[in-house]
């Protein structure tokens, strides 16, 4: 059972809102750290790294947005809520993180075949040095919200913190070996380059699921078979077929046939019906509702 079920959608929302705001101004003040201690170490490295930074910005805006949007009840031309915003929210974080790990990869290979003229100096690294700790804390803060609440999009934005992190080491590397001897600079491209491969499996581990909500997959084999077994545990129930699922942001829609016994009454079936819906949502992997058409068996 999923804990963000026994949490109110509008403290949820108010605990993703919390949690950006703060990685917001986190984000500024490093831009800005980043941007002025990268001038004053002669650090382009530095200079560019402020830059992601304040590129995060655009997905911390994002989940502001969109959280509003998603967490919106189901109305009459969304009978299913809003849930999808979310994950097209997601599918664009990824998009993003993509993007810089891209950035990333052509500014190294570009810098390998033209090195700096100027070495830089180690006044360059106190921004990179604070968004490595900063940006780590705030990746765990922002996942366990992410977790509590069951939002993909607020757990990609944490992988987005994370990748500010990520691509300070090759700035560190970088400005550390050019203090120290200007010919070691290629250690700089071939750190960023690695990184660049790790944020684009991260955006790849994000955008993938989202992909598979967007197309109607439906559930996974474990989480389809748990859906079978607690149905066919409920009492009343012979057994169940037809059982369909599709994923809207971090629930699944369940519709599945139920076959009881045939000389039972309406009444009965109905209240079978119930508390095989309540059993699902309670016990189940993330149902967020349950359609179920009785039969009868006449064996």
């Amino acid at each position: 059972m999923n804990s963000s079920s026994h949490t109110p959608v509008a403290e949820q929302t108010r605990e993703v809102i919390r949690i950006t705001w703060l990685g917001m101004i986190i984000n500024v003040l490093l831009t800005i750290l980043k941007f002025v201690f990268g001038i004053l170490g002669r650090s382009q490295a530095a200079v560019a790294d402020a830059v992601h930074s304040f590129s995060d910005l655009g997905t911390d805006l994002a989940v502001l947005f969109g959280v509003r949007l998603w967490s919106a009840p189901a109305d009459d031309c969304h009978p299913y809520g809003h849930r999808r915003i979310e994950t097209l929210i997601t599918v664009l974080i990824g998009a993003a993180l993509a993007v810089v790990a891209v950035g990333f990869s052509i500014d190294a290979v570009d810098k390998l075949r033209h090195p700096p003229a100027e070495a830089a100096t180690l006044i360059a690294l106190t921004g990179s040095l604070l968004t490595i700790f900063l940006k780590e804390w705030l990746f765990r803060a922002t996942r366990k919200v992410g977790h509590r609440v069951n939002s993909p999009a607020v757990i990609a934005n944490a992988w987005h913190h994370r990748s500010d992190a990520f691509s300070s080491i090759p700035v560190i590397i970088a400005v550390s070996a050019s203090a120290f001897n200007p010919e070691w600079h290629f250690l700089d491209q071939i750190g960023a380059l690695i990184v660049a491969a790790m944020i684009l499996k991260a955006a790849w581990d994000i955008v993938k699921p989202a992909l598979a909500e967007l197309i109607d997959s439906g559930a996974s084999a474990p989480d389809y078979q748990q859906i079978v077994d607690l149905a066919q545990s409920v009492a009343g129930i012979i057994s169940v077929h037809k059982v369909r699922t599709r994923r809207s942001g971090a629930g699944l829609y369940v519709d599945l046939h139920a076959m009881v016994d045939g000389s039972i009454t309406v009444h009965a079936g109905h209240d079978i019906a119930t508390q095989l819906q309540r059993k699902l949502i309670v016990n189940g992997p993330s149902v967020a509702d349950v359609v179920v058409h009785i039969e009868p068996d006449h064996k």
